[in-house]
């Protein structure tokens, strides 16, 4: 060996990804790169992505319709699927054709009388210095109409909601028709070591939300039907309209039961201070059946999530995510509580198995 080679290191430099050191720090760096780009990526497709989410919950609920019918009807996925398709939209045809000027009729007078009743809470809470003068409170209005963010101006446009809702309904329609098919694809994106866990969780994550999508349409028509049928014999106008707001409402937990009960009192004592109060007893009556005994029993079978976590959940994503995501934020939730579970669920057996591998490592020592 010349002097020249004896005086150059052989070794990988610093700067060499042969370099043991190098190869980690890079691998580290890449790992924290990755998850600044997807947090980003999160950030600018927000919107998208809880279209696609909203898809996706819409085909559970059709292919919880389908596992159903197919335990009396165990005929082709795709004429069960088409069966439940058209006994919703066959159903909801009825509605609007047995009770469709109605509801237009009564829609119409319940934007007047919120109106009025808005007026006059106003008004009342003007003359008793609760509230700024009116050039005040037009500009606090003015400015939270500002604030809403990018986020959900195209749900709240009519051409945005409408284009959002036929969306939901072509993908939640293509992930219904064979939703193995989807399963598989993102099973195949796992690496092959995490693949079991992976499709574990996700059969978890579809069980839970059938469940619990199968309970929310339990308690919509529970309080729907309910609730007009109350109003009707109380004699409160427009009994038909609060009932369907109220039975839509009810898929959002708690903060859509308040808004219900607002709406329900104030078109009660607009008629009178006896339906005022008949509209008063009728809610917390629901409420209460329904909270005490119809949400217990359904809990039992689906995920049960506590009150505080919920409504938590729903003031942020509607912070965030606007109308869209306070409707989403409880399978969002419910979602990442089985996440959690699961990957608790295997530290656990991780744990147990190495306690057991260890255990039987000192037997064969002693023997």
């Amino acid at each position: 060996m010349s002097k020249v080679e004896e005086l150059v290191d052989q070794g990988p430099g610093p700067n060499e990804l042969r370099d043991p050191f190098v190869r980690r720090e890079f691998r580290k760096a890449t790992v924290w790169a990755s998850v600044g780009i997807a947090i980003a990526l999160i950030v600018l497709l927000v919107q998208p992505l809880l279209i696609i989410f909203a898809a996706l919950v819409f085909a559970s609920m059709l292919d919880g319709g389908v596992r159903l019918l197919g335990r009396v009807l165990p005929i082709w996925r795709g004429a069960r699927l088409l069966i439940v398709l058209a006994a919703a939209i066959g159903f909801l045809a009825w509605v609007f054709y047995t009770a469709g000027v109605q509801i237009s009729v009564q829609a119409d007078q319940l934007r007047q009388v919120l109106e009025v009743q808005g007026n006059r809470l106003i008004d009342w809470a003007n003359d008793n210095g609760l509230l700024p003068d009116r050039p005040a409170l037009s500009s606090l209005a003015q400015q939270a109409a500002g604030s809403i963010g990018r986020l959900t101006s195209a749900v709240g446009s009519l051409v945005g909601g409408v284009t959002t809702m036929i969306l939901i309904f072509i993908i939640g329609l293509f992930v219904a028709m064979d939703p193995r098919i989807y399963e598989r694809g993102l099973a195949w994106m796992v690496p092959s070591g995490g693949r079991r866990d992976f499709a574990i969780t996700l059969d978890r994550m579809a069980w839970t939300m059938r469940r619990l999508l199968a309970g929310r349409l339990i308690g919509m028509a529970f309080e729907g039907v309910v609730t007009w049928i109350a109003l009707s014999l109380a004699g409160v106008p427009m009994a038909l309209v609060l009932g369907i707001i109220t039975g839509l409402l009810a898929f959002i937990p708690n903060i859509g039961a308040l808004m219900s009960g607002i709406l329900m009192v104030a078109v009660g004592f607009s008629a009178g201070p006896e339906q005022g109060v008949w509209a008063i007893i009728i809610y917390f009556a629901v409420q209460n059946f329904d909270g005490y005994v119809v949400i217990p029993m359904i809990a039992k079978r689906t995920v049960d999530m506590p009150p505080a976590l919920t409504v938590s959940s729903q003031i942020l994503a509607s912070t965030l995510f606007g109308v869209l995501g306070l409707a989403l934020a409880d399978p969002i939730v419910a979602m990442i509580k089985v996440a959690l579970e699961r990957e608790s669920e295997r530290e656990a057996e991780s744990a147990t198995l190495d306690a057991a591998l260890k255990g039987a490592g000192a037997q064969a020592e002693a023997g």
